[in-house]
């Protein structure tokens, strides 16, 4: 996993509403009621959804971003598993130590 891309994904989901990743330029949605931000790209020839972390959610993510950070959680659209978080820039791989 691309921790460059993942940073820069979220960095750009969280600052603007479209993302450049691999030369395409994607918009960034906003998902149901919430209005969180999402987009969904291709890395490494896999599908991932990059999601803005519900910050009522009571996870250390949702407390993080409770607390001001920047959070975004990027899930694999083929097994439908998170398998990675964003904060503040720094990538946190699930499963991984």
């Amino acid at each position: 996993m691309d921790h460059e891309v993942l940073k820069s994904v979220a960095e750009q989901m969280m600052t603007s509403g479209e993302v450049s990743v691999g030369g395409k330029t994607l918009r960034a949605t906003r998902t149901g009621s919430r209005r969180f931000r999402t987009v969904r790209f291709v890395m490494d020839g896999v599908e991932y959804q990059a999601i803005e972390q519900n910050p009522e959610k009571p996870s250390r993510w949702g407390q993080l971003a409770r607390d001001g950070h920047r959070v975004v959680q990027v899930r694999d659209l083929v097994s439908g598993k998170y398998v990675a978080a964003v904060v503040d820039g720094k990538v946190t791989e699930y499963g991984r130590r």
